[in-house]
Order: structure tokens, then sequence, then C-alpha cells
């Protein structure tokens, strides 16, 4: 694994050591001598993020902290199962904190609300890179040339008329890296959104296999499981990433779902109960609660509030 020193870091990125401390001391980074791949990506996307902060804070008197841009991220780790959102999403100012660009719509994690992003870049074309080509001469160019392109890639595939250059940057980032599990990821989202679900699952694959902790890659496999009709394997990976990412609401809900259809309705009560208790409000926790309050009563089960009385359905 290629590793940079803390001065490489300083030179490929043009940051001050005061700068990389406070992000240190705000738990936005690890506090190392030495960084990896996506050490270096993640304080890249730092870099990026400050300085559109800076640009826009005469337009603003709302202040962004270093905590608050921690308390983002912690939210958008919980209710999209992202291990990295700086990483596998955009991130955009929204007052004092920050929503993630996810298709097509900004999210704030925080408060799980979803907006229509009009202010998207559509982003020009880019001359894309080739793996072997001369300007991806040191293992320290190449992998800051392959963060840029997976950045612009997110970006490009936001938008249908751009999209096919998206594609074309994620096969490009594999042909050099075939490990990278972003660039999996976002790819197989897209061909499963084409319905190639056979090219997704491929994808989505790789990506379990490239970071086994992945969560969000367990997740969108059992997706597209799910679409073949290969359900046990869809449960499969749903357990999975629950079992990453406990506060994953969305793969509490698909696994409450899998399991009803299989018919292990106890099963699925625990699953529908998690989402209910991590995502109380709005159509999918509605849902949630009548498909629990149903298996309650026709399995005649009782429940434990937390003050230890015993609650029977109906």
């Amino acid at each position: 694994m290629t590793r940079y020193s803390r001065q490489d870091v300083l030179r490929i990125l043009h940051l001050s050591p005061r700068q990389i401390l406070s992000w240190e001391r705000a738990g936005l980074v690890p506090s190392r001598d030495h960084y990896t791949f996506e050490d270096l990506g993640q304080l890249r996307a730092l870099r990026d993020l400050q300085t559109r902060v800076v640009q826009s804070e005469p337009k603003s008197r709302a202040r962004i902290t270093a905590r608050s841009i921690r308390a983002s991220i912690d939210a958008m780790q919980r209710v999209a199962g992202m291990r990295n959102p700086l990483l596998e999403s955009s991130a955009v100012r929204r007052g004092s904190r920050l929503a993630f660009r996810v298709d097509g719509a900004l999210v704030d994690p925080l408060t799980q609300q979803l907006a229509f992003d009009f202010d998207a870049p559509v982003g020009s074309r880019l001359e894309i890179v080739r793996a072997g080509e001369s300007c991806l001469q040191t293992s320290a160019q190449r992998s800051a040339e392959l963060q840029e392109l997976f950045l612009r890639a997110v970006q490009l595939e936001e938008n249908a008329a751009t999209l096919h250059e998206a594609i074309a940057i994620y096969e490009t980032i594999l042909a050099a890296q075939p490990t990278h599990a972003p660039a999996l990821i976002n790819l197989g989202t897209i061909h499963y959104n084409m319905r190639n679900f056979d090219r997704a699952e491929s994808l989505y694959r790789r990506a379990t296999l490239a970071d086994s902790e992945y969560a969000l890659a367990f997740f969108d496999l059992g997706n597209v499981l799910d679409e073949m009709q290969m359900l046990n394997e869809a449960t499969l990976a749903y357990q999975k990433a629950v079992r990453l990412v406990p506060q994953y609401a969305d793969a509490h809900y698909n696994l409450a779902l899998a399991y009803e259809r299989q018919g292990q309705k106890r099963r699925a009560l625990q699953h529908w109960l998690t989402y209910v208790r991590l995502d109380p409000v709005g159509p999918w926790a509605n849902h949630a609660r009548d498909q629990a309050r149903k298996i309650l009563k026709a399995e005649k089960l009782s429940i434990v509030s937390r003050r230890g009385r015993l609650v029977r359905a109906g």
C-alpha cells in the first residue's frame, strides 16, 4: 500500500501544517505521520470544501465549523451507509451545515430532508486520462489524479447529458485501480438504474471484495440481487450491511421486507422496529409501524417497553 509522509501531503495538496492539525483535532482526519491514499483523498476533499466555504463566507453570516462538518459526516455515514461521504458524494454547504449530493438531490443527513439541487455543476468536458499515460508518472501524482477524476465523475453523473462522460471516467479509474471501491459502487449504480442488473451485480460484488467493511456495497448488492429474484442472497447482503453499520436505517427496512417475503415475520419485526427507532418520521416510518403492528397482532406477540412493562399486541 502506498503511503505518504506528512511533508508529501503538505507539498502535494499545498496545505499548511496548522490546517492539517486543526482537522486532526476535529476528528476529520487521523493524526499520523504517514497517510494512505484514502487519507490523501479525504484531505483533498476537505481542502476543496474549505476553499468553497471561504469564497461564500461574505455572502452568508452562518459559520460552518469543523465540529459541524464532523457531525454532518457522521450523520451521513449512519443514514446512507457510506464509509466516507466526502469521497463517495459531493459535499455542499447549506448554512452552517453540510448537505451531500446524491442522485440529483441534496441530502441534509442531520434532518434527513431532501431538496432538489438546481445548482449542481454540469461541468465541462474532461480530458480523460488513460491508465499508463505520462501524466500518471509517480505514485503520488497517480493517486491525486485518480481522486480528481473520481470527484469529477461524481459531479458529471448527476446530469443525464453528461452521464456517458461519468461512465467513461469511472471505467478509466478502474482500469488504473481495479479495487477502487467507490468507483465500483458508483458505476454499479449507474448500471442498476439502467437496469443492467448483471453488470451492476458484478461491480457491486467487486466492491465488497475490494473493501469488506463497506456497508453501502453490501446494501447495493442486496438491492440488485433482489431485482434479480435472488432473495436468499439479497438477505445475506442486507444482513452484512446492518452488521457493519447497525444504524443503517435503509438496510434494516429492506431486510425487513426480505424477511417478510420469505415468511419470516418475527425476524422482519425486529428490523421494522429498528427502522422506526432510527428514522421515526415520514411515510417509510409509517409503513414500518403498520407492518410491525400487523405482525404483532397476527402472531400474538408481546414486546417489552423500556420501563420493563409487558405490552401485548392488539
